[in-house]
């Protein structure tokens, strides 16, 4: 079994974005050896369209070459990035993207791949916080209502 096949067999389902690629760092590098249907849904392409292309092809004309360099520095050294870059969609439409990318190590400790976790930025829903100027508390963290006893609602 691949390191492709096993991640496919917890992949496939997510709604998470992950993406495989070879451990070729260097231009024309890396390639995309596997992508979910989340990271399809999420780039607009189709899984079967990114296998063999690199994950530049998300990358356009507002993505921070900075932010990829960053990215390329950070696997060499610690074999993980943890970020944001501004993507692509395959129309054309740019979004926001956290990153989470690890290295997938041989028995000798080189890596042999690099998976990514993925998902877009958008606003989260929320309540807005007192003079908090736009920012959100998520709701989860709003205190839930008390009731009586006597009071408290049944669903079915």
């Amino acid at each position: 079994m691949t390191v492709v096949d096993l991640v496919r067999l917890f992949a496939e389902d997510l709604d998470v974005a992950v993406l495989v690629t070879d451990a070729q760092l260097d231009r024309p590098g890396p390639r995309i050896l596997y992508a979910n249907p989340g990271f399809a849904r999420m780039s607009g392409y189709a899984a079967s369209e990114l296998v063999g292309l690199s994950p530049r092809v998300l990358q356009g004309q507002g993505t921070n070459r900075e932010g990829t360099r960053q990215v390329q520095r950070a696997l060499r050294a610690e074999g993980r990035f943890v970020g944001c870059l501004q993507n692509y969609r395959k129309g054309g439409d740019a979004y926001l993207c956290e990153i989470d990318v690890r290295a997938i190590r041989r028995l000798d400790g080189a890596p042999e791949a690099y998976i990514a976790f993925e998902r877009e930025v958008v606003r989260r829903r929320g309540r807005p916080t007192r003079g908090g100027a736009g920012r959100y508390r998520p709701v989860a963290e709003t205190p839930a209502p008390v009731f009586p006893p006597d009071r408290i609602p049944v669903f079915d």
